[in-house]
């Protein structure tokens, strides 16, 4: 048997010569100096060799240690050296198949609209892909995703870190399905977080939307993100119908804004009636954005809309984030107008909420119509007052 010394003092000769271990083993010395571990082995009665190394890269123990785990290969019938050339193919095959790809590629599976995928990309790329998007799908574990869900709840994102929950465990399903992937990571540690219990903001008060509006009039914010969330007021719509509005979807003449059913949460068309600040605004913003699809483009994509994330960062350098969300607008104008004494169907068929009545929710949204154009133009009326008196 071999020892260090051995190996470290075998000098070279003019021809090559091999220092015999054990097993099989032993080091090659070159001419040139270079020391080569060896493994000799037999299988279906032909004599093969397979390369463990150079020394000292490779130590004696480590040697031994490579040409015992090769030895069991060759005791199940398995050529090391194919073995070897395999694993390397498939390691990179598994190193192009990262996580970021495995996802992109199942999102295209989905039967979504195209703003429905365009959202669960954009959550994938803001909480995901910056930990693990590069990582090969069957690298990553578990550690790997509490990591991802621990940090969005500690930001103060329960919901998001629940959605990231249940996107990567998807992925990780269509990576199994599709032999990439052995088992998926999110499993064990699925219940690791506490159930998510959905915080509605309360409604603000006259005297607090008043102050709020007050504050993005005076925010050096982005015309985008003021003037979107001006529209967001006006309306009462969700605000990512706000957000990722175009410009056929409006009639300034009429005063009308249809959003498309594919874009409502109920997958039904709303019309909406436009308050007359809303239409002057949005006349003045055609100059700017007219020839763009969307109203409010995307910063980087300017043929995709802008994303309802930059008006929850605004809210947040203002300092509303712990009092106000931007879907609390919906909340604060229902309570509003309520006190304004309008009828809950007129402000509920505004918010566009579901009715179980198929009857009545046709009603609602026919014969109300009218009444709602009433009432969202003193709701903007409301809203200029108050935000002057907090200006005051």
């Amino acid at each position: 048997m071999l020892t260090d010394a051995h190996c470290r003092n075998a000098k070279p000769r003019e021809k090559l010569y091999r220092l015999n271990d054990q097993r099989g083993l032993y080091l090659e010395v070159k001419p040139n100096g270079v020391k080569a571990w060896r493994y000799r082995f037999t299988l279906d009665g032909k004599a093969s060799m397979f390369a463990l190394g150079e020394y000292p890269a490779v130590t004696l123990s480590e040697a031994r240690e490579r040409s015992e785990a090769a030895r069991k290969l060759v005791k199940q019938g398995i050529n090391p050296a194919q073995q070897r050339q395999l694993d390397r193919i498939r390691q990179a095959s598994e190193a192009k198949n990262t996580f970021e790809i495995v996802a992109k590629e199942w999102l295209q599976t989905k039967d979504w609209e195209d703003v429905s995928k365009n959202r669960r990309l954009d959550m994938l790329e803001r909480v995901v892909f910056p930990s693990i998007g590069n990582m090969p799908v069957r690298e990553i574990t578990p550690a790997h995703v509490l990591d991802i869900l621990q940090k969005t709840v500690k930001r103060g994102a329960p919901t998001v870190a629940a959605e990231a929950r249940r996107t990567m465990s998807a992925v990780f399903e269509f990576a199994v399905a599709t032999l990439r992937a052995d088992s998926d990571p999110v499993w064990p540690v699925r219940k690791a977080l506490p159930a998510n219990k959905t915080q509605h903001k309360p409604a603000l008060s006259k005297e607090q939307i008043g102050k709020l509006l007050s504050d993005f009039a005076n925010h050096r914010c982005s015309f985008q993100v003021s003037h979107c969330m001006q529209l967001m007021w006006w309306t009462l719509a969700r605000p990512t119908e706000v957000a990722e509005a175009a410009w056929d979807e409006f009639d300034l003449e009429k005063a009308v804004w249809r959003i498309p059913a594919q874009r409502m949460k109920a997958r039904k068309e709303h019309v909406v009636p436009l308050p007359r600040q809303a239409v002057e605004m949005l006349k003045g913003l055609h100059g700017i954005t007219g020839n763009r699809k969307h109203l409010f483009p995307g910063r980087d994509d300017r043929n995709a809309p802008m994303s309802a994330a930059s008006l929850r960062q605004a809210i947040k350098a203002l300092g509303w984030s712990g009092t106000y969300s931007p879907h609390a607008t919906r909340t604060s104008g229902s309570t509003r107008l309520n006190e304004m004494g309008y009828r809950p169907d007129a402000i509920e068929a505004q918010l566009a909420h579901a009715d179980q009545n198929n009857v009545r929710r046709t009603y609602n949204h026919a014969t109300y119509f009218d009444e709602r154009r009433a009432m969202m133009q003193e709701w903007a009326d409301r809203l200029d007052e108050w935000k002057e008196q907090a200006q005051a």
